[in-house]
């Protein structure tokens, strides 16, 4: 069976015809680092790291190359600096940590290059300055801003008439601009922000034109697939789209990739709402295990919106505990084989409740090989009935964290809740204090 994908672009699903066999490229949006990683922010980590692997499988782990950006320059990041009063770089490296920690609990593997922003100004320059030059961009009250007019085909990707586009881009009215639709390049830095010497004075890039600055850096003019959330097909692949093909030429890239939201109990995911759920706090104050998590993220497919809600989660863990206990007699191995039956369902647009259900009857080896290849593992050092702390050792412990946290010393604090959890203890912070529970392998 051939691999077939859905492109955005289209509105179709084909066969995927790598540009070159042997240099496949993926390039995907990654995080705006200035807070926690949010359950939202996680779906497209997992889809497309289960993504990289099938490429991997197809093409051979040598001729895959994926990029993930990070995005350490934005007003976001400025202004959480400043209520922290604390550098920008120390906010950016402390939640770039924290983003790697929570990937690597939910199973996913490092991209092949991971560019951050803040890295590639001279190219965002570069890539202005071909703009201005072919007409398509203008200077304006020390701004740069890309002329949306001055390309035909210009919304393409999301198919969306004028008034939807300056709706969904929330263009703000500029005197200085040519046209309501055009956006961002480049924009001045006051003595306290963060800035660039440039041709257009001291400042900053706008957001869009970094993944084109980072993306052709790496990739070049064309690459094979490009992915995200759906949030990000307006204003910002759309964008994308204007600046690199309109200043660099060529087709960018061929086949645009999006996942659905997440909602929450079936509501869209809000702080107002109270119903944001970071994947810190799914792991640490709700318990919930890396790969329950990530076969939770994997059940819906990528392109439907997925709601999260407690009965998924713990419909997730059952799952997974009979599908552990099958195996539980196999030793640790990476070579099990993994049928084809579950490889040709995820060739069909990355179909994972299609490969879950062929899981179900697998032979023991089969079943190994199928959840390694998603991503899933048992937990490590299971506890057994020997090794196991006692009830008054998980309170002393308890007590203990909570002392740190009533300290502020929130690294003692997480160090013993992962000792705890490497033990097969769970800890959950309720209104009414902290209760435990014991799970045994997930």
């Amino acid at each position: 069976m051939t691999l077939s994908l859905y492109n955005t672009l289209t509105r179709e699903k084909s066969e995927f015809k790598p540009l070159d066999p042997e240099n496949v490229r993926m390039y995907v949006c990654g995080p705006t680092v200035y807070d926690f990683a949010h359950i939202g922010n996680a779906r497209p980590a997992v889809v497309f790291d289960l993504l990289f692997r099938l490429l991997r499988h197809e093409y051979g782990e040598k001729h895959v190359y994926y990029a993930r950006n990070i995005t350490d320059i934005d007003d976001k990041i400025m202004t959480r600096a400043r209520e922290e009063n604390i550098p920008i770089e120390a906010l950016t490296e402390r939640t770039t940590r924290y983003y790697h920690e929570d990937l690597e609990a939910l199973g996913v593997l490092p991209p092949t290059y991971e560019p951050k922003a803040t890295e590639y100004v001279s190219h965002m320059l570069e890539l202005i300055a071909n703009l201005i030059e072919k007409g398509h961009a203008y200077e304006a009250d020390n701004h740069v801003l890309f002329h949306v007019p001055s390309m035909p085909g210009y919304g393409g990707l999301s198919r969306r008439n004028r008034d939807e586009m300056i709706a969904g881009a929330r263009v703000e009215p500029a005197s200085y601009k040519k046209d309501p639709a055009d956006f961002t390049l480049w924009k001045p830095s006051t003595d306290d922000q963060p800035g660039w010497d440039s041709p257009y004075g001291c400042g900053r890039p706008g957001w869009h034109i970094e993944c084109s600055a980072m993306s052709h850096a790496l990739f070049g003019e064309n690459f094979d697939i490009h992915g995200g959330g759906i949030d990000l097909v307006f204003p910002h692949h759309e964008n994308e789209i204007a600046q690199s093909t309109c200043g660099r030429g060529g087709n960018y890239a061929t086949i645009w990739m999006h996942n659905g939201f997440v909602q929450i109990d079936g509501k869209k995911m809000s702080k107002s709402l109270g119903n944001f759920l970071t994947v810190r706090q799914i792991l640490e104050d709700k318990g919930v295990s890396g790969a329950v998590a990530r076969f939770t993220l994997l059940r819906t497919h990528y392109r439907q919106p997925l709601d999260w809600t407690d009965a998924a989660v713990k419909e997730s863990e059952n799952i997974l505990k009979k599908r552990f206990e099958e195996i539980a007699d196999l030793p640790e191995d990476e070579s099990y084989p993994v049928p084809d039956a579950f490889i040709d369902a995820l060739k069909d647009d990355l179909n994972t409740p299609a490969a879950i259900a062929v899981m179900h009857g697998l032979k023991k080896e089969e079943l190994a090989g199928a959840l390694r290849f998603l991503g899933i593992q048992k937990r490590q050092q299971p506890t057994t009935a020997e090794n196991a702390p006692t009830d008054a050792e998980i309170h002393n412990i308890i007590q203990k964290r909570n002392e740190a946290r009533a300290a502020k010393d929130y690294a003692t604090a997480d160090s013993l809740r992962k000792h705890l959890l490497t033990q097969g203890v769970i800890l959950e912070d309720t209104p009414g204090g902290v209760t435990f529970r014991r799970e045994a392998g997930l």
